[in-house]
């Protein structure tokens, strides 16, 4: 059967897309996807980690390296590196916002690269890039409350409606913060540990938390079946964010009755739906949401976010790969099924590994020969054969 060529084929991609700065997010030739991504070459590399292929991590070095090379003085991690042919550099640290959510890839990526490959000193001699990463989320928190506050535009959702304290940003940088004490344990990382857990279980679900951070909106927050995707000041955004609650999972947030009913929610909105994966957000915002100007306005050039495709309810198969991985310790038939149907979407159009998919119709949508759906469809095979990543 030719699903049983994807792997082969995610492999060949990976190699295909390869520079001598690290990882692209295309091999297509499409100008601003022949960039070094943060958050596209981690996963990337997290894939090339789990696989083995010596020549692939290789290129993950090189990743991180390019990316701790152009990191701001601040502390920014870029969102993108572009060389050009003159060997001119241009950095990009977003567009019309600024990522957040690149340290903690660069840091993920860092101390998972150094444990792989048994390799301590790389993350030693990276540690201050590291540190200063850090220290810059915590100025990002902005009133010392362990939650970091982002902007519209400001994570891999760069046109989509979230802002404030999302929930994905935080766990990112929870899964960083643990990372980082794995390597170099410490009592000052433990604490903020312990704080960030704190804030996430208590705020993002509707419990008897004593002292949440918006108590108007706690107080009217429903009881629901996963975490909310952001809070704040105008209140809880409370679509589902595919992406937010598997990085959750996966690093095994929250209590196991709660992971139980994400999971639940998850799989009957997967069964529910032609593609049998996950949407990226759900519900889709349509025309008549109170939302749907704040999403058709935030777009730099042309608007992609029509409901059931890109962010809007479109399903992609790196966000699929993550709740993948987050359910092989909980169910692993589950995550063989996700599997399958990650493989059917990266091969259609002869191994097209297309961006992302309209989620009612089927049809593919964004850039083809997106290295980061094939690295969703090898990390979870992996992580079905046994392989870990550091969380």
């Amino acid at each position: 059967m030719i699903v049983e060529q994807s792997y082969t084929k995610a492999i060949e991609l990976m190699a295909k897309a390869r520079s001598n700065k690290g990882f692209l997010a295309s091999a297509s030739d499409i100008t601003n996807y022949k960039r070094v991504w943060a958050r596209d070459g981690v996963i990337c590399g997290l894939a090339a980690l789990l696989d083995g292929d010596q020549s692939l991590i290789k290129t993950f070095e090189k990743t991180l390296l390019t990316l701790a090379e152009n990191q701001h003085k601040l502390g920014h991690i870029p969102s993108n590196v572009f060389f050009k042919e003159n060997d001119e550099v241009e950095i990009s640290f977003g567009g019309l916002a600024g990522r957040v959510d690149t340290i903690s890839w660069f840091i993920i990526g860092v101390c998972n690269y150094a444990s792989i490959t048994n390799n301590i000193t790389f993350a030693k001699e990276l540690k201050p890039k590291i540190d200063k990463g850090l220290q810059l989320l915590e100025a990002w928190e902005f009133n010392n409350n362990h939650l970091v506050y982002v902007p519209r535009s400001g994570n891999w959702a760069d046109e989509y409606i979230t802002e404030g304290h999302i929930f994905y940003d935080q766990v990112l940088r929870l899964w960083a913060l643990k990372c980082v004490n794995n390597l170099f344990n410490g009592t000052e990382y433990e604490n903020k540990i312990n704080h960030v857990t704190e804030k996430l279980t208590g705020n993002y679900r509707k419990t008897d938390y004593k002292t949440p951070f918006h108590p108007k909106a706690y107080k009217t927050l429903k009881k629901n079946s996963y975490w909310m995707a952001s809070v704040n000041p105008s209140g809880y955004q409370t679509m589902f964010d595919a992406l937010g609650n598997s990085i959750a999972l996966l690093i095994d947030l929250g209590d196991s009755d709660f992971q139980e009913d994400i999971i639940t929610y998850s799989e009957n909105l997967r069964a529910s739906l032609p593609l049998k994966l996950l949407p990226a957000f759900w519900e889709p915002i349509t025309k008549d949401n109170e939302d749907w100007k704040l999403l058709k306005n935030n777009c730099k050039y042309d608007f992609r976010n029509i409901p059931f495709e890109f962010h809007n309810g479109g399903t992609w198969q790196m966000v699929n790969g993550f709740y993948g991985m987050s359910l092989v310790a909980k169910n692993r038939k589950i995550a063989q099924d996700v599997l399958a149907n990650i493989k059917k979407l990266n091969c259609v159009n002869d191994y097209g590994f297309n961006e992302n998919f309209n989620t009612k119709t089927g049809q593919p949508s964004g850039v083809n020969n997106c290295t980061w759906s094939a690295a969703g469809e090898i990390a979870l095979e992996q992580y079905i054969n046994g392989k870990r990543f550091l969380v």
